[in-house]
């Protein structure tokens, strides 16, 4: 498999993965949305959905998809070491790709939410426009588009996403490679999804469980570069958790297969 065929892969199920992932976001976050205030368990079931039909569409790659899950894959040696700049390349422009989609999707209630007196109360104290010089760390919107600590604790929030992160790829390594070599195979993705849905279920309460640094760091960066009126901030002194968080994971979950597995 060439180069380009694992970059266009990687891009297309990233972005399908983020539109979907941030689309179950949005539609439980906005007022005027048919959606609204369905709840953690719909978020849960929307990502675990989203993943599935990423991998789906990325498997010619072997749909990684996140980079922590690649890392694990090369520790494993499904992969080579110089094929891994690429797989994470595309992941980062799907993800960047697939937030965008999810802005287009709901334009109309990007705007009506940010024009909301209540929603701009509750960001800032007082009803009115957010004053963007003294923007709050994390705007009215930002949780569509990446993950945020109930409890801001760097060394829990870490550690939670280090844990997630290690169970999910683990799952993946030992779920076995498909014949390619690459990735999961059909069954394998399907367990994945349900793998998924089951970390948000259980470990996603303490940081809305990021488990992929281009989930939440591509998002983020359209979140900082989208003309949203009253948006707020992007958050970024805690935007390397959910990056380093799930890279250590990734790691530590291959370093493990490779100690009781392989």
């Amino acid at each position: 498999m060439s180069s380009s065929d694992i970059f266009i892969s990687e891009t297309i199920g990233t972005a399908v993965l983020i539109l979907l992932g941030g689309g179950v976001c949005a539609a439980v976050t906005f007022k005027r949305s048919k959606a609204f205030n369905a709840g953690w368990v719909a978020i849960a079931f929307g990502w675990g959905f989203a993943v599935l039909t990423g991998a789906y569409i990325a498997a010619k790659s072997g749909a990684h998809l996140n980079p922590a899950v690649t890392i694990g894959v090369a520790i494993k040696g499904g992969i080579e070491w110089n094929q891994v700049p690429v797989y994470l390349a595309g992941e980062m422009l799907g993800a960047m790709i697939g937030a965008v989609l999810v802005w287009i999707t709901y334009y109309g209630q990007f705007q009506a939410h940010l024009s909301d007196p209540e929603v701009l109360a509750d960001h800032t104290g007082e009803e009115g426009l957010v004053d963007q010089s003294a923007a709050p760390s994390a705007g009215p919107v930002l949780g569509i588009f990446s993950t945020g600590p109930e409890i801001r604790n760097v060394v829990q929030n870490l550690a939670t996403e280090i844990i997630a992160t290690t169970v999910l790829v683990l799952s993946i390594l030992t779920l076995g490679l498909s014949d390619n070599g690459k990735g999961v195979g059909v069954i394998g993705t399907l367990l994945v999804a349900l793998v998924v849905t089951g970390i948000g279920l259980s470990l996603g309460g303490p940081t809305g469980y990021a488990i992929n640094p281009v989930r939440d760091l591509g998002p983020r960066i359209v979140h900082a570069l989208l003309p949203l009126k009253n948006k707020g901030g992007s958050d970024w002194g805690y935007a390397w958790i959910p990056v380093v968080g799930p890279l250590i994971g990734g790691a530590i979950a291959g370093g493990i297969y490779q100690v009781a597995f392989a």
